[in-house]
């Protein structure tokens, strides 16, 4: 029994020393800056079309994950991880290079295209602290000039482990082993802003609104800021932990927070996300 509880309690000891772990795929805007005509490193837009032919960091390219989805590409739902390869490599990203992304501030964006790549199965992802709007602070260059890049071959390495099924997330509801955070406003979640889907969430989830894991400035909260947060809504690292929004973009800086900055083991997106839920009738929703 002693030996045992020796391994128990070495196991979760190391659990907890992930949370201070973190911030590996986290790059700031100094850091970033060094690495503008680095070879190993392409520099991605994951803002609207229309914002970076306004401006951009130079050396960006454009990748806008509506571009990323199965038709209707309003619902949402990835396309064949061959065809988002095919996509990524016209764009000159390989999972090869070091790939920066960013967003207009608010994450979201640069937090589902992070997701989506490591699916894909790229090692090397990073997301720039505090987005574009850190990067003007900084009075770092920007243009409006396109960039033109040679195409690339992204070779696809799935991460199954890193993609829930309505399958897991059916498992998940009221398993003590699991916990299901949705990532969108609590109006949303209670239902009183339902947007023409059926009025309120999966079953058991909690909510953590995508916000919450940024500062008022767009940049991650620390580890420790976060671990509060997390622990607080009991989210602990011995647990198996789905995420998920309307359509799963505000889900992936969620994903990030607790991968990458706090190095949770067992972390999924639910890509069908709430709107797929809803849309099957058979499925339970709750208020």
């Amino acid at each position: 029994m002693k030996t045992k509880r020796s391994v128990f309690t070495l196991v979760w000891l190391l659990l907890l020393s992930s949370f201070t772990a973190g911030a590996a795929d986290l790059i700031t805007v100094a850091e970033l800056a060094k690495r503008l005509r680095d070879k190993n490193t392409i520099i991605v837009s994951c803002r609207k079309p229309s914002d970076y032919d306004k401006v951009h960091i130079p050396g960006a390219v454009n990748v806008y994950h509506m571009e990323l989805y199965s038709e209707p590409v309003t619902n949402g739902f990835l396309a064949p991880p061959q065809e988002i390869a095919a996509i990524l490599g016209e764009y000159g990203i390989t999972e090869k290079k070091t790939i920066v992304l960013y967003d207009d501030g608010s994450g979201k964006y640069a937090g589902r295209l992070y997701w989506i790549l490591k699916y894909l199965g790229a090692p090397d992802v990073r997301i720039l602290d505090g987005q574009m709007p850190a990067w003007k602070a900084a009075r770092k260059p920007v243009t409006s000039a396109v960039t033109y890049i040679k195409k690339a071959v992204f070779t696809p390495h799935l991460h199954p482990e890193l993609l829930a099924t309505t399958a897991q997330v059916k498992k998940a509801i009221g398993n003590p082993a699991y916990v299901i955070i949705d990532a969108r406003s609590p109006a949303e979640y209670s239902g009183e802003e339902n947007k023409g889907l059926r009025p309120g969430h999966i079953p058991s989830a909690i909510n953590i609104e995508y916000k919450k894991v940024l500062t008022p400035d767009g940049r991650l909260k620390s580890a420790d800021e976060l671990k509060k947060l997390f622990t607080a809504k009991g989210v602990t690292p011995d647990k198996e932990i789905i995420t998920y929004c309307k359509t799963s973009v505000r889900a992936g800086i969620v994903f990030f927070a607790l991968k990458s900055i706090l190095n949770y083991p067992n972390v999924k997106v639910y890509d069908k996300a709430y709107l797929g839920w809803q849309m099957d009738r058979s499925n339970p929703v709750e208020k």
